[in-house]
């Protein structure tokens, strides 16, 4: 009888762990070496080959999101991190560009890696991700028995070693700890070649190359925490300054060739941290008692806050520390997309099987961006988080000009304050916990989190701030977008009648911009642009006199451009005409709408177009049946109140 494909799968994952596995002497290693050079890389270099494997991705002036967003200026993204970080693009190249340099024996490699963002920025998740991926690496090489798992190069004595970089093709580092320099000559009388190599992975709940440091509270502070300490229960057996005392189990030797990690790395006292200057700046520890100095090969990665940090640079005392650090800002997003990314990924991950209306992510991510936003004398927040989301702003029938790297330059460390992710879920979660049909709309989130900002502990100025975009900035325009939602799902074939406005408009344009005549497509009869025509489109957006002329001009060349640049042209490729066009529909059907959503008692006509609205909003639009009744209640009491 065949196994089970539950003990396939063991037994295939226990032969692959086998077969990695490597266990012989000092002189097979060379041999192994020799064939993958590899393998001896120094911890800065194997992490950044690590977390770049899976590709790179170079985002430049022919991406439409870095010529947006960016100022066309290039941008790395990194696959290992894509699927799981949004909006950080920036701060997570730094990183990588930081590992780079150190990879390749830059100062970088002696200096700590900060990250410096407030409260729910990912700081951590992406320090997990980054050990996690480190996890994933190749094993590793080691002298069997070593508590640090150093290098098994370390053996060779130093005459030996450019003989053996030149055969090898590798660069030696570091010298042998005490304890595995002991038993080099007490246990193999130091015949080097015989001492015993392994192979093991990475872990953090093994301890094996990944050490992390919490903050430790200042009356308990010891450093063995970060170096080991002597074992008190051996000293009755050996001298004080014998090796085999020694107890290396700190983050410095847990972490040598992987990962040392310090959580809010600024709560402990300067002298806990002299250590780290030790580290990067000697690439050595301090053992304990009285022996000597271990050699660290490592990545030391850091993160606070910015009271924290701010507290730490002002003492002139910390200069030694703060010339070793590389600081990178983890800001919170600012992009509403990517925002809204963050929550759908959330919600994923949890058991959230509640109906999400559509645009609640939305509003939500809106107010969330807003609320990072500094202010600007150019543009209002909500015209900002557009423009920082790569959204046209249309003013008078154009696109209005706006800077995104001058609004930059205008607010400097700009993110670093806000509201964090974790506020929405909250209000997310307490709009599903007083909903009794197991849903969320725009309209319940918006009014959870009015409670949650009257409620939370925050300076009187950002709550009343904040309440202002959430009572009146974010409630117009969610209005905004409803009614052209309830417009496109009444007006039956809406996408056919906008795409025929825009054609039959760009026709009467052109024509009148080069003073010649349209073909009526049907007759193919001549005749002269149709001006009324034209001036019932161009009045929806305020366009009016003279400046009509300029509007047709400007829409007649932005589509040439796009004919020529071979893109898509459709009624929503300009956006001053789409808007145009949209506020036309909206207008024609506006009294039916007042009608369709109001009228307490529809004739049957009446009650067939409302039921062809709903099973559009429904079917096209992601409603359910719940949810499309609370909308389409608030979009009658709001938009049509008059009716």
């Amino acid at each position: 009888m065949s196994k089970s494909k539950f003990a396939d799968l063991i037994s295939k994952q226990r032969a692959e762990k086998k077969d990695e596995s490597f266990k012989g002497t000092f002189l097979e290693y060379l041999e192994v070496l020799e064939k993958n050079p590899k393998i001896a890389n120094l911890a800065h270099k194997r992490l950044y080959e690590t977390l770049s494997e899976d590709g790179i991705e170079v985002l430049d002036e022919t991406d439409e999101r870095c010529r947006r967003l960016f100022d066309s200026e290039k941008t790395k993204v990194y696959n290992y991190f894509k699927p799981h970080f949004f909006g950080m693009e920036r701060s997570l190249a730094k990183v990588m560009r930081f590992l780079r340099s150190a990879a390749m024996k830059g100062e970088e490699s002696r200096q700590v890696l900060l990250l410096l963002g407030p409260v729910g920025a990912g700081k951590s998740a992406l320090i997990e991700h980054i050990k996690r991926g480190l996890e994933r690496a190749d094993s590793i090489f080691h002298l069997d028995g070593c508590p640090i798992r150093e290098e098994p190069l370390h053996l060779l004595p130093r005459s030996l070693r450019p003989q053996f970089e030149e055969m090898l093709g590798v660069k030696i580092e570091g010298d042998l700890c005490p304890v595995c320099r002991h038993r080099l000559l007490e246990e193999f009388g130091g015949k080097y070649e015989d001492f015993p190599v392994k192979q093991s992975s990475f872990s953090v709940r093994g301890r094996r190359g990944i050490g992390v440091v919490p903050p430790v509270d200042a009356n308990t502070q010891d450093t063995s925490i970060l170096i080991g300490s002597e074992d008190i229960s051996k000293l009755d057996l050996y001298p004080e300054d014998d090796p085999r005392v020694l107890s290396l189990n700190g983050a410095f030797n847990v972490g040598n060739r992987g990962i040392v990690e310090f959580v809010e790395v600024f709560k402990n006292e300067i002298e806990f941290l002299h250590t780290m200057i030790t580290a990067t700046q000697e690439k050595a520890v301090p053992s304990p008692g009285k022996g000597a100095m271990i050699y660290f090969d490592g990545v030391i990665l850091a993160h606070c806050n910015e009271a924290e940090w701010n507290r730490f640079k002002s003492t002139h005392t910390n200069e030694a520390i703060l010339d070793r650090i590389v600081k990178i800002n983890v800001p919170y997003c600012l992009e509403l997309d990517e925002e809204v990314k963050i929550y759908q990924k959330m919600l994923k991950m949890s058991d959230f099987d509640a109906h999400i209306a559509p645009h609640t992510l939305e509003v939500a991510s809106m107010f969330a961006v807003m609320s990072r936003l500094k202010p600007s004398g150019k543009v209002d927040p909500l015209v900002k988080m557009k423009i920082y989301n790569g959204e046209d702003i249309i003013e008078k029938g154009r696109v209005k000009k706006v800077d995104i790297k001058d609004l930059r330059e205008e607010a400097r460390d700009e993110g670093m304050t806000g509201i964090s992710t974790r506020f929405i879920t909250k209000a997310i979660d307490s709009a599903l916990s007083d909903s009794e049909r197991n849903m969320v709309t725009p309209i319940s989130v918006r009014d959870s989190l009015i409670k949650q900002v009257k409620e939370q502990i925050i300076d009187e100025e950002a709550r009343e701030r904040y309440l202002q975009y959430l009572q009146k900035d974010l409630h117009e325009e969610y209005l905004r977008i409803l009614e052209k939602e309830i417009t496109k799902a009444f007006v039956s074939a809406y996408e056919e009648q906008a795409e025929t406005l825009f054609d039959n408009y760009l026709d009467h344009a052109e024509a009148y911009v080069n003073k010649s005549r349209v073909k009526d497509k049907v007759t193919r009869e001549e005749m002269d642009p149709d001006e009324n025509f034209m001036k019932s489109i161009e009045e929806n957006i305020g366009i009016t006199g003279s400046a009509r002329d300029g509007f047709r001009s400007d829409v007649t060349t932005y589509m040439f451009t796009l004919l020529r640049a071979k893109k898509k042209i459709d009624w929503k490729a300009y956006g001053p005409l789409k808007e145009a066009i949209e506020n036309k529909l909206m207008a024609s059907v506006k009294d039916m709408s007042r009608i369709v959503t109001k009228s307490k008692s529809r004739d049957n006509k009446q009650q067939k177009k409302y039921s062809n609205m709903v099973s559009t909003l429904i079917e096209d639009y992601g409603y359910n049946e719940d949810s499309a009744e609370e909308v389409i209640k608030f979009a009658a009491n709001n938009l049509w109140r008059d009716g």
